[in-house]
């Protein structure tokens, strides 16, 4: 069983749930993302992306074994959403890789994530996690 903490009252602008480094996590995440945007009335087409991609980099590549990952997600000042996925691989810290050719199945993640956002990035610590988040504004044809 997943493992849920909300901050704050239903409809405060904080949102955070620890979840199982599995795929079924990543999942979970992605729909858990949906509902609450929906319940703060945020669109969630490209934060659902991004959430998807972020979810799915702390499974792939962020997993230790008996470790979870976080997700969180803020409503900042002015609207602006950020997503913030913490696992506990805080040593392997990611990079837009060079392009891939298109018969390659991985790769594209974090180019999701930077065509999405308006800006996103990397917090390392406290050892051994990292945070990867990611900030959307509002109005930019999000659906």
């Amino acid at each position: 069983m997943e493992k849920m903490a909300l901050r704050g009252t239903p409809n405060a602008s904080h949102f955070a749930v620890q979840l199982s480094s599995t795929r079924r996590g990543a999942r979970l995440a992605r729909l858990l993302t949906e509902r609450q945007l929906d319940d703060w009335g945020v669109p969630s087409g490209e934060a659902v992306q991004v959430v998807a991609e972020l979810a799915a980099n702390a499974v792939l590549h962020g997993r230790v074994p008996g470790r979870d990952f976080r997700l969180a997600l803020r409503l900042l000042p002015g609207g602006t959403l950020r997503v913030e996925v913490t696992d506990a691989r805080g040593d392997r810290v990611p990079r837009l890789p060079d392009p891939v050719a298109d018969e390659e199945e991985g790769g594209r993640g974090l180019r999701i994530v930077a065509a999405y956002a308006d800006r996103w990035g990397v917090d390392t610590g406290p050892a051994p996690a990292k945070t990867v988040w990611a900030e959307l504004s509002p109005g930019r044809g999000r659906t």
